[in-house]
């Protein structure tokens, strides 16, 4: 079949031909964006869930769909090692430049210009990383105290009144939120609860993994009256029949029930990997409909890019021990398993690979669904890790660090 006509898209973020599945909670947060704007009581989305599940597609089609309501929107992504403040500067910048665009009072909007300039200049000694150049004076007294619970409270405020100014609501979308550091997180909650408690329009939408529900429960006890916890997983059946059928359809092509069912086995319903495996077996079909051999070659493909990318780039992150760990999970299946059943599997003791764990967490690598649990947060990343090292034992793993 023609390639470039192939609908599928596997990608980072990349948006699928069919958003399957998730129309019930776009619109909950058009409504609940619609409410906060409007100065009434409303809870905005944390997104959470494994990998593959959608989580950065399903926050950006959100953010879309606000940005063309006339919403103002702040679109960041924490990666690991960056201060909040650092992310934050340079993206409230901007959206303060477009806020300042159009006819009518400034004075709101030059009051939180000047609340910016003084809380980078307040903070940027204590976070290196805060980039900031702008010709506008600092507002005395405001967000310039270098106390990152007073300061980014201040300035959340000034920017809540110069959005009510402009009769619109500034939203953050942070993808990755799991990679802030706890206690500035903790910060940052605090300034919505803030600004959430005298009505102004500033809210946020985020998405993370799985451990960024206890991350912000410990960072804020009322985290969870300030936010609703979505969690996002995999597709039902019929929705995942619908992200691999429709997009063929659309193209004049059609899959056999039997090469569907294959391709539903081998991808449980994740999104990132029903795509993969509908842009290889639209690729691997000589004609329409794409039957089940073509299914189980596009498999075969399928895995071989994955190893080469999807599960390989975040293999090469992980320490040898920390790859040890991992393999000996995998040895004992997809997971969730005890964690002291992991460290027999390596013949040692919970306390002594307890450091390995924790960092792993840390990484985006593991979490814990439950007390004394470990689970992937890749999905199907146990096959990889049982393609690419031999089985704790063998005498010929990896090294130790």
């Amino acid at each position: 079949m023609d390639p470039r006509r192939n609908p599928y898209s596997p990608g980072a973020g990349t948006p699928p031909p069919e958003l399957a599945g998730r129309d019930d909670l776009i619109q909950r947060a058009a409504v609940a964006l619609d409410r906060i704007r409007d100065g009434r009581s409303a809870r905005s989305f944390i997104l959470y869930g494994l990998r593959g599940v959608g989580k950065t597609v399903l926050l950006n089609r959100i953010r879309s769909d606000a940005e063309a309501r006339g919403f103002a929107v702040v679109g960041v992504e924490a990666p690991e090692g960056r201060s909040l403040p650092g992310l934050l500067v340079p993206a409230l910048r901007s959206t303060l430049i477009k806020l300042d665009r159009g006819e009518g009072a400034r004075v709101a909007i030059r009051k939180a210009q000047g609340a910016l300039a003084s809380f980078a200049e307040g903070l940027k000694v204590r976070f290196h990383d805060i980039e900031f150049g702008w010709d506008s004076n600092p507002e005395k007294g405001v967000a310039d105290s270098g106390d990152l619970d007073h300061d980014l409270t201040d300035l959340v405020a000034a920017i809540g009144a110069a959005a009510a100014d402009r009769k619109t609501a500034v939203v953050l979308f942070i993808d990755e939120l799991q990679y802030v550091e706890e206690k500035q997180l903790g910060s940052l909650i605090m300034a919505l609860h803030s600004a959430s408690q005298n009505q102004l329009p500033v809210t946020m939408m985020a998405a993370g993994l799985p451990q960024l529900v206890g991350q912000s429960g410990r960072a804020k006890s009322y985290a969870e009256r300030l936010f609703e916890f979505v969690p996002i997983d995999r597709l039902n059946e019929q929705s995942a029949r619908d992200a691999l059928t429709i997009p063929a359809r659309v193209e004049g092509a059609a899959f056999t029930d039997a090469a569907i069912t294959e391709i539903l086995r081998q991808t449980l319903g994740y999104p990132y990997f029903l795509q993969e495996w509908g842009k290889h077996s639209w690729d691997v079909a000589d004609s329409s409909p794409i039957e089940e051999n073509d299914a189980k070659e596009a498999t075969s493909r399928a895995l071989a890019d994955l190893d080469a990318s999807f599960f390989r780039v975040r293999f090469d992150r992980l320490t040898r021990t920390e790859q040890r760990y991992m393999r000996a999970m995998a040895e004992l299946g997809p997971g969730p398993h005890r964690s002291g059943t992991v460290a027999k599997k390596l013949g040692k003791s919970v306390t002594e690979v307890a450091p390995v764990r924790n960092a792993l967490i840390l990484k985006g690598m593991l979490y814990s669904p439950s007390h004394g649990d470990t689970a992937f947060t890749v999905p199907l990343f146990d096959g990889f890790m049982k393609r690419i090292m031999p089985a704790p034992g063998s005498g010929s793993g990896a090294r130790e660090d």
